[in-house]
């Protein structure tokens, strides 16, 4: 007996519509073996930080500091394509921690083994675990907890 899999057009409007009246960029919906997914292209304006010049008067240690400052704030974007950032698998809420009142699974610094447990993303009341995909350094934590999370955004860097 086959299996009617044919998909209605008016239930992706739908779903479309809930796509563009809500923040959300993807919305995928399962039945049996039925599975629509139905997602928008975000494109964000890259945003240029200036740093105001110091006064002539100013010391030279103020304008090293200064100097020395500028590229740490470059640095959560070059995070993104760091060979060691584990990215998120889906659109979803990021947990640090197994519980609200329970410690966080990892801290900067903390050594990991290859597949132990990093983080939680919670996507459609399931929570998926996020488990290193090998051993080493958490370096940096980009997520805060209960933070929402898109498909491939870079979450923790591993060295």
């Amino acid at each position: 007996m086959a299996k009617d899999l044919t998909i209605d057009p008016d239930l992706v409007r739908q779903i479309a519509l809930l796509i563009s009246e809500t923040d959300l960029t993807e919305i995928e919906v399962e039945k049996g073996d039925l599975r629509i997914r139905v997602a928008r292209q975000v494109t964000v304006a890259p945003v240029m930080q200036t740093v105001a010049a110091a006064p002539a008067v100013a010391a030279a240690p103020v304008a090293a500091a200064a100097a020395v400052s500028a590229p740490a704030a470059d640095k959560p974007a070059d995070l993104g394509a760091h060979p060691g950032a584990v990215r998120s698998p889906m659109v979803g809420t990021a947990y640090r921690r197994p519980s609200p009142g329970a410690t966080a699974f990892i801290e900067i610094g903390s050594q990991v083994k290859q597949g132990e447990k990093l983080l939680l993303v919670e996507a459609m009341k399931t929570f998926n675990e996020i488990v290193a995909p090998r051993a080493g350094t958490v370096t940096h934590i980009l997520v805060e907890d209960g933070q929402p999370v898109e498909y491939g955004e870079p979450l923790v860097v591993i060295e």
